[in-house]
Formats: C-alpha cells, sequence, structure tokens
C-alpha cells in the first residue's frame, strides 16, 4: 500500500501514537479542503492500526478557522456532503483515545476539530470561539451539538450565539480542558497525558471508548466489553502483578 504524503500535516508515527501537527503557516493552520483529505489519510491509518492520536497546531496557532476563500465557493451541495462534519465525527469515533493539545488560537473549524477529540489540553494562551454567525452561517461541524455536551448549555450559547470566546482558564473552569499549562510545556504535558494512557491497557482503553461513546446502549454494551476483558491475558497478567505486589508490601 502506498503511504500517504502531506503537504498540510506533519505527522509523526511513534510506537504507541501518532503526532498529527497542523502546518499551513501562511494560514494561521486553517482547515483547507486539501487538509481535510490528508487528516481522513490519517484517519484511516489509525483505524487500520489503531494507536492513541495527539494533533496539535504549527507555530503557537491550533487552527484558525475554516479557510474562509474555501467556504466562500461552497454552496448548498458541499453543505449537504458534510466536508468538515464527516471528518470530524471520523475523529471522534478513531478506536483509541486522541488528544488535541491547544496552543493560540482554536477558532470556527479548528474549535470543532478540538471538540471531535476526547480530550483537550490548553497552552496558557489558548483561546476557543466560534464566530461563524459573523459570517452569515452556523457552526455546522458539530460545534452545536457537541460543544453543549461538552461545557454545558449556558456556557454552548454564550459562544455560539453571543460571539463569546473561551480562553484557557475559562475553558479550565468550563471542563473543557483538562488541565492548563505554559505554552512551552504544552508538547510535553500532551505527551505525558499520552504517557498515562499509554500505560493501561490498549484493549481496555479501546472499549472503554466504545462504551462511553454508546447512547442509550448501557448496561448490555457495559456487560457484553466487560466480558470481552475478562477472557483476556492482558488482564488476568495485569490483575496478578497487582496481587503480587500488594502481597509484597
Amino acid at each position: 500500500m502506498t503511504e500517504p504524503t502531506y503537504e498540510t500535516l506533519l505527522v509523526e508515527e511513534r510506537t504507541d501514537r501518532v503526532v498529527v501537527t497542523l502546518h499551513r503557516p501562511g494560514a494561521r493552520n486553517a482547515i483547507s479542503g486539501q487538509m481535510i483529505n490528508e487528516l481522513h489519510s490519517v484517519c484511516e491509518l489509525l483505524e487500520r492500526d489503531p494507536k492513541l492520536l495527539l494533533l496539535t497546531g504549527h507555530g503557537g496557532v491550533f487552527a484558525g478557522g475554516a479557510d474562509i476563500a474555501e467556504l466562500l465557493r461552497r454552496g448548498r451541495e458541499e453543505a449537504l456532503r458534510g466536508i468538515n462534519s464527516r471528518l470530524f465525527e471520523r475523529v471522534r469515533r478513531l478506536p483509541m483515545p486522541t488528544v488535541a493539545a491547544v496552543d493560540g488560537w482554536a477558532l470556527g473549524g479548528g474549535a470543532e476539530l478540538a471538540y471531535a477529540c476526547d480530550i483537550r489540553i490548553a497552552g496558557s494562551d489558548a483561546v476557543f470561539g466560534n464566530p461563524e454567525p459573523g459570517l452569515g452561517i452556523l457552526a455546522a461541524a458539530g460545534a452545536c451539538w457537541r460543544l453543549p455536551e461538552l461545557v454545558g448549555e449556558s456556557v454552548a450559547k454564550q459562544v455560539l450565539l453571543a460571539g463569546r470566546n473561551l480562553d484557557a482558564q475559562a475553558a479550565l473552569v468550563a471542563g473543557l480542558v483538562i488541565d492548563v499549562v505554559p505554552a512551552p510545556q504544552l508538547s510535553d504535558a500532551a505527551h505525558a497525558l499520552l504517557d498515562r494512557m499509554a500505560r493501561s491497557s490498549a484493549a481496555a482503553l479501546r472499549l472503554t471508548k466504545l462504551v462511553t461513546d454508546s447512547p442509550g446502549a448501557h448496561p448490555i454494551a457495559d456487560d457484553l466489553a466487560q466480558a470481552v476483558l475478562f477472557e483476556g491475558q492482558d488482564k488476568k497478567d495485569r490483575m496478578t502483578a497487582f496481587l503480587e505486589k500488594r502481597n509484597r508490601a
């Protein structure tokens, strides 16, 4: 299989994770159609070989929004294709946990891409916002339903309707991000977070994410997932090691 090439992303494959950096330096990493296609290629890679995903932006900016020049040319048919929303939903449904490390602006489609990740960690200068109504459109790539789930209806409406931007501290208070760290430490903090997850059972992480994201399927989905894990050697090895360590204490 031919390996994909990337022009708008920097992609680093590691043993337990893939690190993706949005990289359009002259456009504040704005999300273009080409970037969407390249992110689909990353999703295909992670669906074929499930790993943790770290998503970040180049040059002190996560993503300054979608590419406005491209949006201007899009019409009804492009809207019905859900060009951005289908990609962000694919990111949301990746098998293993995803982390967005947000530095600087995450606006419009950039914010919606961050919302699609399982966990967000912010640099101290991070800013989340959805100014789409000011451009005569709505935040149609997930923010209108995903943001209320993340921060509650009141805060979501302040962002979506009143044009409020959430700086890093406001995002932390609202529960949108797990932590706020100085911008120069953001990459290290994000990798430390992934390191912590990587120490867990990959199968348990994968099934926990699947069950957590399953609406209305409980408790049957929980029981079935647990039944799979109970029969796995990984569970037996980990629990045996735990008991042996406790008995030696």
